[in-house]
């Protein structure tokens, strides 16, 4: 039987609602059915991605990205036909497809198949929320809930699923509550250990107590974060640019609440009413190599834009992997609230 709510979006649906439905369903691929119910095409994570670096907006309909001749089976095809043309296409799920066109059924791995990995990860959890003060006056913004379930609850559970099990925090302001809340993650499944900083040490600076305990890639990311994004990815990104660093890199866009005006001296040369602006910003995610560590000292504050800065001065490699997954920075009441109505969606 399909799950139709999960696997299946309609020719008009926003890219955004489809990614967001491959994230929710945990699913490798979702299908497009056209108003008549006949199969016309599928569409990846993969496929998405290629869309939107090729100029497409999130609110873009999907067919605009879709592959338009999904690998599909007729309901009397043999396992061998049905495992031959997965492998020829290099897919894991393939379409089972009656005489008019109608998609009755699925075959293969649906589900992001997560085999555990080796990598680090590393949150960092030392802040003080003073954004979200009263709220983090007596617990650590990481443990401040969404619903009924913690912050960094929910994205330990998101590491789990992507195969993370390796994970470090950096604890200091109410660390003590961080740590009896996680312990030492064998409940979840994991192996947590903390990183003490003695006095607040910014976003980069409790990395040094790594120096030399680390020998590969690794994650780091803030513990007030809300993504979807498959990390997985982009230490792939990373390790093929060949990379000192990668930074996670989110579009931030605004617009001009008025007509800007475009001079040489004092002639108008051109009017723009109410334009847009973007700009690349930091997602708070990063991959360092473990040599990135032998710029920073023992205890010495250090944001990461200033171990970035290092890295480049001293010719090394920084590169940016664009996320276009959800991506809730909750650092003010408005993005907590938000954060909170974006896990109650996702849990319906």
């Amino acid at each position: 039987m399909i799950d139709r709510d999960i696997l299946v979006v309609a020719p008009e649906t926003s890219i955004r609602a489809a990614l967001m439905q491959l994230d929710r369903g945990a699913v490798q691929v979702v299908f497009v059915e056209d108003a008549d119910g006949r199969l016309v095409g599928a569409v990846s994570d993969g496929d998405i991605r290629r869309g939107l670096l090729a100029g497409k907006s999130l609110d873009a309909r999907v067919d605009t990205v879709m592959n338009r001749h999904p690998a599909s089976v007729s309901p009397t095809a043999s396992q061998e036909d049905v495992d031959a043309l997965k492998a020829i296409r290099g897919i894991r799920v393939v379409a089972v497809v009656d005489g008019d066109g109608r998609m009755v059924d699925v075959v293969g791995e649906l589900a992001h198949i997560a085999t555990p990995l080796n990598t680090p990860v590393v949150l960092m959890a030392g802040g003080r929320g003073q954004r979200l003060y009263p709220i983090t006056k007596d617990i650590p913004k990481p443990l401040v809930p969404l619903g009924d379930v913690p912050m960094i609850d929910i994205i330990l559970g998101r590491l789990h699923d992507q195969g993370f099990r390796r994970i470090h925090v950096s604890v200091n302001h109410l660390g003590h509550l961080i740590e009896e809340h996680l312990g030492d993650g064998s409940s979840r499944g994991l192996e947590i250990t903390y990183l003490h900083e003695p006095a607040p040490l910014g976003t980069a600076g409790a990395l040094a107590q790594l120096l030399d305990a680390i020998a590969e890639p690794f994650v780091v990311m803030n513990s007030d974060l809300l993504t979807m994004v498959d990390l997985r990815r982009m230490l792939a990104f990373h390790t093929e640019a060949a990379a000192s660093a990668t930074i996670g890199a989110r579009e931030y866009g605004f617009e001009i609440p008025y007509g800007v005006i475009r001079r040489e001296g004092d002639i108008v040369t051109a009017l723009a009413e109410k334009p847009y602006h973007s700009e690349l910003v930091s997602a708070g995610i990063y991959v360092l190599d473990p040599r990135a560590l032998d710029l920073l000292a023992p205890d010495e504050y250090c944001d990461m834009p200033t171990l970035l800065a290092r890295l480049m001065d001293d010719g090394r490699k920084v590169g940016a992997f664009e996320i276009h997954e959800e991506w809730i920075d909750v650092g003010r009441p408005e993005d907590l609230e938000r954060a909170r109505q974006a896990w109650e969606r996702s849990r319906r």
